[in-house]
This record gives C-alpha cells, structure tokens and sequence, in this order.
C-alpha cells in the first residue's frame, strides 16, 4: 500500500480551502498544532506517571523501603526474645 504522495495531499488541501476558506486556514492549522502539542503532553505525563509506578511498586517488592521491611523486623525481635525468656 502507498502512502500520501503530493499530489494526493494537494488535492486534500484545495478541498480543505473550499469548504473552510483561506481565511480560515491558519485558525484550523493552530488548532491542530495545538491539539498535537497538548497530545504529546499528556502522553508524556501518562509516560511518567507509569514509570513512578513501576519503582514504587519495585521498590516494595524486594524490600529496600518502604513499610514492609521495619513490619519484617518487628516479629524476628519478638522471637529472639521469647527464645531468651523459655532458656
């Protein structure tokens, strides 16, 4: 399958002129930049906010923070002491 050559894009872009007008055109191609530029924005957010979650939730997963590894902790103590106390 073949892509859009230019004549098939000047072909588009004179429809485009009849329908909206020439005055129009520069309104309509801004609005498409900026509807390109706040896309890629948000996928870029969207990109970040998955990787922040992927360290969190890695970071929980082995052990090295968070409230997992002081909760481990606590009953290793407890049994080391109930050791002492039945010796």
């Amino acid at each position: 399958m073949m892509g859009i050559g230019f004549p098939e894009l000047m072909i588009i872009l004179v429809i485009i002129m009849i329908i909206f007008g020439a005055g129009k055109l520069p309104e309509i191609g801004s609005a498409f930049g900026n509807s390109i530029k706040n896309f890629k924005k948000s996928m870029k957010d969207a990109e970040e906010i998955q990787e922040a979650t992927n360290l969190e939730s890695t970071e929980t997963v082995d052990g090295s923070s968070g409230p997992e590894s002081s909760e481990g902790e606590a009953p290793e103590n407890t049994t080391e002491t109930q050791g002492d106390k039945e010796n």
